[in-house]
């Protein structure tokens, strides 16, 4: 099996984004994006990590993703100081509660079995590792990592994070630039290594934000 699009639960999680981050963003951002992105590909396990003081629209996203795919929603915390503001906060805009473990990312990631989706901020983790040390799931995973425009990411490959990996591929990437900056992974199943990418059959999702007019396509 691999990861399914559900165009309906993408729309679904978008709309919910907005309305919960509309008093914090007026316009379409980086929540509204990974949110339908995660619950349009039925994520079970979302995973992020975010820090005292970051931007925390997007974990509202995530937070609104996972009730509409039915997943586990973790977001990973260096400190207790940490841990207090993002729970406060989330629970407070969103109205869902979100699991919360605290330590260093690298190790509670690889910890954690099965992840479809991940969100790592490159701006203050060693996102390269975090994303090498992950244990993927079977279906297949999607990465981003946020806040991708900084100097981090110039000499950075997604194929770097398949190292000694003989049974996947990265299916396709692209960079958005949304925020600060969206770098996108999309990893293959397992045991589809060999297999070339089909022409022609990338998927798209496209939604007018109510609130702005804008339209926002998104293709993985």
């Amino acid at each position: 099996m691999k990861l399914v699009w559900s165009p309906d639960l993408a729309s679904k999680a978008y709309i919910d984004t907005v309305k919960y981050c509309q008093k914090r963003c007026r316009e379409s951002s980086v929540a509204e994006i990974v949110s339908a992105m995660a619950a349009g590909w039925t994520a079970k396990l979302i995973v992020e990590t975010w820090s005292k003081g970051g931007i925390i629209t997007t974990s509202v996203g995530l937070a609104v993703a996972a009730h509409h795919s039915g997943g586990r929603h973790v977001c990973i915390v260096p400190d207790e100081e940490s841990r207090k503001e993002y729970s406060e906060t989330v629970t407070k805009t969103s109205g869902v509660q979100t699991e919360i473990i605290v330590g260093e990312p690298e190790t509670l990631v690889a910890g954690l079995i099965g992840i479809d989706f991940l969100v790592v901020d490159c701006g203050k983790n060693d996102f390269a590792r975090i994303f090498q040390v992950a244990k993927l799931g079977n279906r297949g995973a999607v990465l981003v990592s946020k806040n991708a425009s900084s100097r981090a990411v110039t000499e950075f490959r997604w194929l770097s994070i398949l190292d000694g990996e003989s049974t996947r591929r990265i299916v396709r990437s692209v960079f958005l630039p949304v925020g600060k900056g969206l770098n996108i992974a999309h990893v293959s199943a397992v045991g589809e290594k060999s297999s070339a990418p089909a022409k022609g059959h990338s998927r798209w999702f496209k939604h007018i934000d109510r609130h702005t007019g804008e339209e926002i396509v998104i293709r993985m």
